[in-house]
């Protein structure tokens, strides 16, 4: 039953441009971005329980590497996600080796700089447009650009329904629980979480690479936006992390709600999403996955207990 609902919610989704309209199709195309992106940070963030403050690094290298193969090169699109996705798991893979052995705040601190030291590498070299930035070919098929991040996004969740099922999936919980133990179990806990970072930088740098050809436009600024770091840890956090669906429901729910906001009263978007760090952390550290399971059992007391469970 589960699978018939989840391929008839696909068909669905698949069928949207071609009866909704073309505001409808750009929110569904920047959600289902977002969406992917929360998906991947689930990977090392909820699953590995490495809190990263780098994707949105992953982010600007798998745009710049769509951006320098058409501009620069004059290759195809495909070239291009190819090429910046080589660039952002290379990375990720390198980087992950030191800053990997560092744990909580101190991890977070260390990712937290990336985006700003590679969008100042990024600044001063031609190739890349320095500050002035590229402008990619114009497309006008949003229908394309939504069936990508849809087909992207339909990826990263089964990869996530993946971990669920496999020895590598087990082995990141293990290590997000008691990554010592996981060890003396025989986890090779560097390898694992080296893995789970490339491969959230995987799926971080395909996001890119296609909003940077729908948006045509790409300079530092908006390629390494830290912004979009928080953003899509928010839409974890708030969903569910460790869960296969909930960053999709906290991607689809927040960007409604801020789309609204941005519309009605410019000033409330920035607002809400800084009362939701707040009150997801304070409230429901787990998410809406984990109010789902537990609410029926414990009522309004669920809240109560995660304020004193994690009060600071």
């Amino acid at each position: 039953m589960r699978i018939a609902v989840a391929l008839l919610a696909v068909v669905a989704l698949a069928a949207l441009p071609w009866f909704a309209s073309d505001v409808i199709v750009q929110f569904g195309i920047s959600t289902l971005l977002l969406a992917v992106l929360a998906q991947g940070w689930n990977i090392i963030g909820g699953y590995t329980g490495y809190p990263s403050f780098g994707n949105s690094t992953f982010f600007g290298l798998g745009a710049y590497g769509v951006a320098v193969a058409m501009v620069q090169w004059n290759m195809p699109f495909w070239v291009g996600m190819v090429f910046g996705t080589a660039m952002a798991v290379s990375f990720a893979i390198l980087l992950g080796l030191p800053v990997l052995r560092l744990k909580g705040h101190y991890f977070a601190i260390a990712t937290l700089a990336l985006a700003q030291v590679v969008a100042a590498i990024v600044s001063n070299i031609p190739l890349f447009g320095q500050n002035i930035g590229l402008v990619l070919p114009p497309v006008n098929n949003d229908a394309m650009f939504y069936e990508l991040s849809l087909a992207l996004l339909l990826m990263a969740t089964l990869t996530v329904w993946w971990l669920t099922r496999s020895r590598f999936g087990f082995g990141l919980i293990a290590i997000r629980e008691n990554e010592e133990g996981a060890a003396v179990m025989g986890v090779n806990t560097t390898l694992y979480k080296v893995m789970a970072f490339a491969l959230s930088g995987l799926f971080s740098s395909l996001a890119g690479g296609i909003q940077a050809y729908w948006i045509t436009f790409l300079d530092p600024a908006s390629a390494f936006d830290i912004s979009l770091n928080v953003k899509m840890i928010i839409m974890a956090v708030f969903g569910g992390p460790g869960t296969v669906l909930g960053p999709i429901v906290g991607a689809v729910v927040l960007s409604a709600v801020s789309e609204i906001l941005s519309s009605e009263v410019t000033n409330a978007a920035g607002l809400f999403f800084g009362i939701v760090v707040v009150a997801a952390v304070v409230l429901m550290p787990r998410g809406l996955a984990d109010i789902v399971h537990h609410f029926r059992k414990y009522g309004w007391r669920y809240f109560v207990q995660n304020i004193r469970a994690h009060r600071i």
